[in-house]
């Protein structure tokens, strides 16, 4: 309809994540036609089964750039992306440009260092949890109150997180109905990320992946950037609509949103004991360590739930735990092993059972989402393994001691993430 014949802004990208898994006729015939489409304007096509769209984003963003996305969870953690509807996405392909009215802020200071056994989506679901003390945040629908909602969410206080873990943090803005979001990380930080990120950009190329022309620019522009290494930093004087400061140091249990709303939060200890019918573990919030964290804890034992979900964000992820042997431990204790995408956390293709409690790593609980009257709760990859062993959600203390069991001492091991810089499979 804008009659574009090439595409203005410097990267545009399509996924199947949405489709992937189990694919309508219109879909199968979508997959077949629309990579082309995207081609021939200079656009950047992925494969069904090649996996979610922000994780596969995430790898081709320079840094400090704006971007949008026609998903709510678009949202960089080295740059700033405004979501948006499909029609304006479409017109900032088209012209390289975006009608945009810069929000408010609200600063997430971060302070302390978690305990052994807190994760980082502890630390998601702690930012509603102290807005709420701090009467920043309601969880009643009726006049309701949220200082997050249409701002920026700006976190600063972990410069030293890789960027997959600072993805996570940046993700589940969405969730606070924040308009954008983004993260303070140190320059090195930021460079081991792209030095990865040129690797996996080749070898797209030598593997046919189009457009070439875009992917070889934007190889060009990291390398540029990795030359001089610089980052933006937030003024000294800055003013935000609200701070929020949250003290890991005080976090000393996990913190889960409850059904059906991603504020709705409280404390395991409130909510120990629920049995639980269904766990997923996937979707864009997820990252390769959290599936060895996983299979840790189930151990070569068998679920006890009905139906154990598992997702790898992207194909990369899928065939290294496929290498590392995860996926054939995680699906010898039970589990059902989907293509890589959105799966569950769309809620149109594979659903829960009618009425079941779920435990699930996805972004969102929203009423019948993910099945027809499932009652969901979000948490890490961590309390979800625990949940999938035992059946129901676990006291503070059997957490905590499964965490000692069978993760502690290994976290080194656990919570690598893909250097592709660094594999023999993705160097030129």
């Amino acid at each position: 309809e804008l009659a574009c014949l090439r595409y203005q802004a410097d990267l545009v990208m399509q996924s199947f994540c949405h489709t992937a898994a189990y694919p309508t006729e219109v879909d199968l015939r979508m997959h077949a036609t629309l990579p082309a489409f995207m081609t021939e304007r200079g656009g950047v096509a992925l494969k069904p089964g090649d996996g979610v769209v922000h994780s596969w984003v995430n790898r081709m963003i320079l840094p400090d750039t704006v971007g949008t996305g026609g998903d709510s969870h678009t949202r960089f953690p080295v740059g700033l992306s405004f979501p948006a509807g499909s029609g304006l996405v479409a017109f900032a392909a088209a012209l390289g440009i975006m009608p945009l009215e810069m929000p408010e802020s609200v600063l997430v200071k971060v302070h302390g260092s978690l305990r052994p056994g807190m994760t980082l989506r502890d630390l998601v679901n702690a930012i509603p949890w102290v807005a709420i003390q701090q009467g920043l945040l309601t969880k009643e629908k009726k006049g309701k109150k949220n200082v997050f909602n249409g701002r920026v969410l700006e976190i600063e206080g972990l410069p030293r997180l890789h960027v997959e873990q600072a993805f996570e943090l940046t993700d589940a803005s969405a969730e606070r109905s924040a308009a954008a979001a983004t993260i303070a990380l140190a320059p090195d930080t930021v460079a081991s990320f792209i030095r990865s990120d040129v690797a996996l950009l080749r070898s797209l190329v030598r593997d046919g992946y189009q457009d070439a022309t875009t992917l070889n620019r934007r190889v060009e522009a990291m390398e540029a950037w990795l030359a001089n290494p610089v980052l933006l930093e937030r003024d000294a004087n800055a003013e935000y609509a609200a701070v929020v400061e949250v003290n890991l140091d005080t976090l000393t249990e996990p913190i889960l949103a409850c059904p059906n709303d991603p504020d709705d939060v409280r404390l395991l200890s409130e909510v120990a004991g629920r049995p639980v019918d269904e766990v997923f573990l996937g979707s864009c919030m997820t990252n390769i360590g959290h599936f060895r964290a996983a299979a840790r804890i189930l151990d070569g034992q068998r679920i006890a739930v009905n139906r154990l979900w598992l997702t790898p964000p992207t194909r990369m992820d899928r065939d290294q735990l496929a290498a590392e042997g995860v996926l054939g431990q995680l699906e010898a204790a039970g589990a059902r092993v989907e293509i890589p995408g959105c799966s569950l956390c769309m809620g149109n293709q594979a659903r829960v059972a009618d009425n079941a409690v779920v435990f699930s790593t996805s972004t969102r609980n929203f009423d019948n989402r993910m099945g027809a009257g499932a009652q969901v709760f979000l948490g890490s990859a961590e309390l979800g393994a625990a949940c999938a062993l035992l059946g129901r959600i676990p006291t503070v203390d059997e957490y905590f001691q499964l965490w000692r069991d069978r993760i502690a001492g290994r976290e080194g091991e656990i919570y690598r993430y893909l250097s592709f810089d660094q594999m023999e499979a993705y160097r030129a």
